[in-house]
């Protein structure tokens, strides 16, 4: 391993993995970043890295959208979720959106060599109490998951203005449209998820980690 870059708002964080990766792979070049936006800039300049060493939850990310946004851009660089949380749902989440391995915080040190050693080689690293069959996923988690698949591609993109607290006014100012539209959209989500309002939508998605496409004006 040659050039690492550690994505973490938490200067401490950084320091431990910075002296983890130090001791253990001799001579590997590091890089740090404390947002997702400082992240990609290095990964622009920079050129290609070995690993990417990533938080989920830094300023200005929403569940997975810094990891999608990186995986968008630089789709050849390996991300890997280092959390504090590794809830199941949270770590199969990680790998459905393109990680190449989820490292909870609380591992030892050595117990964290050996997981970027086996991600190094190729293995997907998961924790070790982690089963990705699909036996393991809840099956209130599958039924979310399933109700959100009957979306459209611009409902999705409405739900995740939902989540984020934007009114229906500023839905239709961002995406182009008029009320009338956005209010169909949140009826039909609404409905496809079988909830009554747009508060029970955004804690029955929140469960599954959901993370809307780019809004894009509508043509």
């Amino acid at each position: 391993m040659e050039r690492v870059l550690i994505a973490d708002d938490h200067p401490l964080v950084r320091d431990g993995l910075r002296t983890v990766i130090s001791v253990a792979f001799d001579q590997c070049e590091l890089f740090e970043a404390s947002s997702i936006e400082e992240a990609m800039g290095v990964i622009e300049r920079e050129g290609d890295f070995d690993l990417v060493l990533l938080d989920l939850n830094m300023p200005g990310t929403m569940g997975f959208s810094g990891l999608q946004a990186i995986r968008d851009h630089f789709p050849s660089v390996p991300v890997v979720i280092v959390s504090a949380a590794q809830e199941r749902g949270l770590v199969r989440n990680a790998l459905a959106h393109g990680a190449a391995g989820f490292i909870p915080k609380s591992l030892k040190r050595s117990a964290i060599v050996d997981a970027l050693k086996s991600i190094l080689a190729g293995e997907l690293y998961t924790p070790d109490d982690f089963d990705e069959g699909e036996e393991s996923i809840d099956a209130a988690e599958a039924d979310i998951l399933q109700r959100i698949d009957t979306l459209t591609p611009q409902q999705r993109v409405v739900l995740g203005c939902i989540v984020s607290g934007k009114l229906n006014k500023q839905i239709a100012y961002e995406l182009d449209v008029s009320m009338t539209t956005v209010k169909a959209h949140v009826s039909a989500i609404l409905a496809k998820l079988n909830v009554f309002s747009r508060t029970q939508a955004v804690i029955m998605v929140n469960k599954v980690n959901f993370v809307a496409p780019p809004a894009r004006p509508h043509n």
